[in-house]
């Protein structure tokens, strides 16, 4: 008897394993090979003297955007915007988007333009905390996941729907395991109030920055582990390519500092058994039905890359460490000042930039 309940609880795992409706369906794709951490992307522990800010006031605080004045601005899990002084102190809430606030980035004429995973591109005035939804659908597909946000000098702004068919209550994991291209890459234009899909078809669109002149932007796609360039000027207008292939960890939040740097948050450095999997789709299938303890884990580990505008790496910045202030969502550099943005955790951080730096 005990062996044919044995059987039947084999059998009925099994069949759990393999057959249980789940709402991904995994498309086959090749990892590259990630590039070990050595030479250029070498270990170290420079992200150590990264010092945690508003300990303690909110979860989640994915993005930073600095004002003119240094106040430090941030997103929380429970739809809270919140203005700190530039020491990180003397919490304020502005507004809540009863949403998900993501990436932020200050307008021309002052207003705080929010990537809310679940509202949408939403403008909001610091000062009154008015909220305005600017966009929440484009070519009549709605927002599931707006991501990241970038806005130009005439205040044009540019955007990421990370994925029309995911949003944040599932997690970025689900697109990423599924890998179905469902991350759209978008404009917005105040002057006439229309959004356009400027790329679509990628892998969990994610980071946005301009580069300086503002003749291309660039976005990170977390799920195949690179950045795309898109033409703004020029002969290759409209036109896009990678600009950097194949990263050694898995690309997040990206931003500018007006001088010719990207900085690149990589959630954490690449998964082996992630890649592994990367040409079975039944098996990833699979692993999506375990317990959550089971399925592939990022490190903790912070990480941080910059890059020039050829796509050179200028910057290797990691804490490989129990402690270290990880994961890294989102970099925004004010003077020789990093501020480092994290989904998870319940703080932010600052990293202090050394004159060589």
């Amino acid at each position: 008897m005990k062996k044919i309940v044995a059987v039947l609880i084999i059998v009925a795992l099994g069949a759990y394993l393999l057959f249980w409706p789940v709402p991904v369906e995994p498309v086959a794709w090749k990892a590259p090979a990630a590039p070990p951490l050595e030479g250029r992307f070498a270990v170290n522990d420079a992200l150590a003297g990264a010092r945690r800010l508003a300990a303690g006031e909110g979860v989640g605080p994915e993005d930073v955007a600095i004002d003119a004045d240094g106040n430090l601005y941030v997103g929380y899990q429970d739809g809270r915007l919140v203005r700190f002084g530039p020491d990180g102190t003397d919490p304020d809430l502005i507004a809540s988007t009863d949403g998900r606030p993501l990436g932020l980035d200050f307008a021309p004429d002052g207003t705080l333009v929010v990537a809310d995973g679940y509202r949408g591109l939403l403008r909001v005035n610091p000062d009154s905390g008015a909220l305005t939804v600017l966009a929440d659908s484009a070519d009549g597909v709605p927002f599931r996941f707006t991501d990241d946000v970038d806005v130009a000098s005439d205040g044009t702004v540019y955007f990421t729907d990370a994925s029309s068919k995911f949003g944040p209550a599932m997690h970025a994991r689900d697109d990423i395991i599924e890998h179905g291209g469902h991350g759209r890459f978008l404009r917005y234009d105040p002057a006439n109030d229309t959004t356009t899909v400027l790329i679509d078809g990628l892998q969990f669109a994610n980071g946005v920055a301009l580069s300086r002149d503002e003749d291309f932007v660039v976005v990170t796609q977390t799920g195949s582990y690179n950045i795309v360039r898109y033409w703004l000027k020029g002969e290759r207008a409209g036109e896009h390519e990678v600009f950097f292939d194949n990263l050694p960890g898995i690309p997040d939040g990206i931003s500018a500092n007006g001088d010719g740097t990207f900085w690149v948050a990589l959630f954490a450095p690449r998964n082996a058994a992630l890649d592994a999997m990367s040409d079975k789709p039944l098996l990833r299938e699979v692993v999506y039905r375990l317990p959550a303890f089971m399925q592939p884990q990022p490190a903790r580990h912070a990480f941080v890359l910059g890059l020039d505008e050829q796509g050179q790496v200028t910057h290797n910045l990691q804490h490989q460490d129990e402690g270290a202030f990880a994961p890294i969502t989102s970099v925004e550099q004010h003077g020789q000042r990093l501020y480092l943005g994290s989904l998870t955790r319940d703080s932010f951080a600052v990293y202090p930039l050394t004159p060589k730096e």
